[in-house]
């Protein structure tokens, strides 16, 4: 997703990639009336807002001839796009001017069966759900007054904890929904790979070392999670109840859900694809997200997430009625984090984060709403709005991370604001998103030594141990073969083979763990005894630089 922001391949596979780079910064002090006429004293055509922070370069003709065109022309590049990477298939959305404008699927929902993508056919959204999640925080401090996004969290989770105890006492549902509490990015995510629920997980975010406090940008698909479950916690509810209180059943997204049973029981589903080659996606996996729903477990259909679209461009209107207090929508869509940004270049453009959403500029000018969802496991997704022309696009698909939906953005906006592309996106974006399919851990594409030390005996290594965070680590032997099981009933299982010495290997898998991974598991010997072991994929988070947190360091205690 995922928003989707990118480090590595991890934030956890769910991103945020911000499809611009600018909140356009405003003169405040002074006001013009709206008009379309280009500023007199320059050859440049310049669109007048109702003040100077909202003038903007104008179109390359009027705005409904421009749309009509650019809707025009999508169908013939959505094919291309789906040709050229092999995603499998594609569902695409246009609203405008509270209209639904395009709405049509392409290519199949599964590989397997070659049943083709429709317009109600069910896909993942990965961190596309983050902004539908911050709508619904929005809705339920519409309905409630003593509801706020400053509230700290754990006025409503009084058990929750994190790393520092200022941080778990001042921690707002603000700060994790604009992911500046400081928990790293991929915090929470190992657990979820290895089956814990949230429950566990959100009770074991307290071991995890925290960046500093609302000083840092750092992405955190459970951090969001806490934010949504605090909300919903105020209201007496699990998060699926609130979400379909306050925004599916209200706006009549039907298929859309935050439970992963309910995306299995759609009849009109599009299966997740893995990329295991260049243009080749193979239906391997299935992704349950529940753990992490708020931010990262709605599935749901294109012609729904218009339906949202429209109701955030109409100001948190529906049907000419207020659905949601605008201040509180517009606080939503306003820049809490500074997300990106060159500072040794002074043309770089910085780009922020808002309360689950990115937010952002085209370069024309306009203010861009946007956020992306992907899944290492089979889906990669986009929504992208443009308040200034009441103009939004959403795209999902069920591929793994391929630009193809960024791509596909990006060229309906360059048609839309110059009526001609001014890059090649289709090239470029695939590109941004190919290291999302890489596989991880320290020994991938190594071989074990030639001169390497001979491992212990088999024995040695059999017993069980601990971490604070991971739980129980249980190594057991049969014929000779090492099997590690970690996870709630020791459900995550890996066989452990030989490499150098007391160093052993293993094949990590999940959503962070793509086909080809490869990690060490070092074993810790005083004298003849195994004392401890470090899960070296466990003991760091998948960001590049970043340094071993300590949480995969597990200790014998039998």
């Amino acid at each position: 997703m995922n928003g989707m922001s990118s480090t590595d391949r991890g934030i956890a596979r769910i991103v945020a990639v911000s499809t611009v780079a600018v909140l356009a910064a405003g003169i405040t002090g002074c006001s013009a009336g709206a008009t379309e006429e280009p500023m007199p004293s320059s050859g440049l055509a310049v669109a007048l807002g109702e003040d100077p922070s909202q003038d903007a370069v104008d179109l390359y003709t009027d705005r409904d001839a421009a749309v009509a065109a650019a809707v025009d022309a999508l169908p013939e590049f959505i094919e291309k796009a789906l040709d050229q990477t092999g995603v499998p298939g594609a569902a695409v959305a246009v609203v405008s001017n509270g209209e639904v404008v395009f709405e049509e699927g392409y290519g199949v929902r599964d590989v397997t069966t070659e049943e083709p993508v429709g317009v109600d056919t069910v896909f993942q959204i990965a961190s596309l759900s983050k902004p539908l999640s911050s709508s619904i925080v929005a809705k339920a401090i519409t309905e409630d007054a003593e509801l706020s996004w400053e509230d700290p969290v754990v006025e409503y989770l009084p058990d929750f904890a994190l790393n520092d105890p200022y941080v778990t006492e001042h921690a707002k549902i603000a700060d994790f929904f604009s992911h500046r509490t400081g928990i790293p990015t991929g915090g929470g995510d190992d657990l979820e790979d290895i089956g814990f629920d949230a429950e566990y997980i959100m009770a074991h975010m307290n071991q995890i070392p925290l960046a500093s406090f609302r000083d840092t940008y750092q992405y955190s698909n459970f951090g969001l999670t806490v934010g949504g479950e605090a909300v919903a916690a105020s209201r007496g509810q699990t998060w699926a109840e609130t979400a379909h209180e306050l925004l599916f059943d209200p706006l009549g997204m039907t298929s859309t859900t935050t439970l992963h049973d309910d995306y299995l029981a759609a009849d009109d589903r599009a299966a997740m694809h893995a990329r295991t080659g260049e243009g080749v996606y193979e239906q391997l996996f299935d992704r349950d997200a529940d753990a992490e729903a708020p931010a990262g477990g709605v599935a749901s259909t294109a012609g729904d997430i218009a339906k949202w679209m429209n109701m955030v461009l109409a100001n948190g209107e529906v049907d000419g009625e207020e659905f949601i207090d605008p201040l509180v929508l517009a606080n939503t869509y306003s820049a809490h984090s500074i997300t990106g940004g060159d500072a040794t270049n002074l043309v770089s453009r910085t780009s922020h984060y808002g309360f689950g959403t990115n937010v952002g500029a085209t370069v024309t000018g306009r203010v861009n709403i946007n956020h992306s969802g992907a899944f290492g496991w089979g889906a990669a997704t986009n929504a992208t709005m443009i308040p200034d022309l009441n103009l939004g696009i959403v795209v999902l698909t069920n591929g793994a991370p391929s630009g193809v939906p960024e791509a596909i953005v990006s060229e309906f906006l360059d048609l839309v604001q110059f009526g001609e592309e001014t890059r090649p996106w289709l090239d470029i974006w695939p590109t941004v998103f190919a290291h999302f399919s890489d596989p991880a851990g320290d020994l991938v594409g190594e071989e074990a030594p030639a001169d390497a030390a001979p491992m212990g005996a088999a024995g040695d290594y059999v017993g069980t141990y601990t971490s604070p965070y991971f739980g129980s680590f249980v190594v057991t032997e049969e014929n000779g073969t090492l099997t590690g099981a970690l996870g709630p009933e020791g459900g995550y299982t890996f066989e452990i083979d030989a490499w150098d010495g007391d160093t052993l290997s293993f094949v990590p898998t999940g959503e962070n763990a793509l086909p080809g991974s490869l990690s060490s598991a070092v074993f810790v010997r005083d004298g003849d005894r195994i004392t401890g072991v470090t899960l070296t994929y466990f003991n760091k988070f998948p960001a590049p630089g970043q340094e071993p947190n300590g949480l995969g360091v597990f200790t014998r205690v039998g």
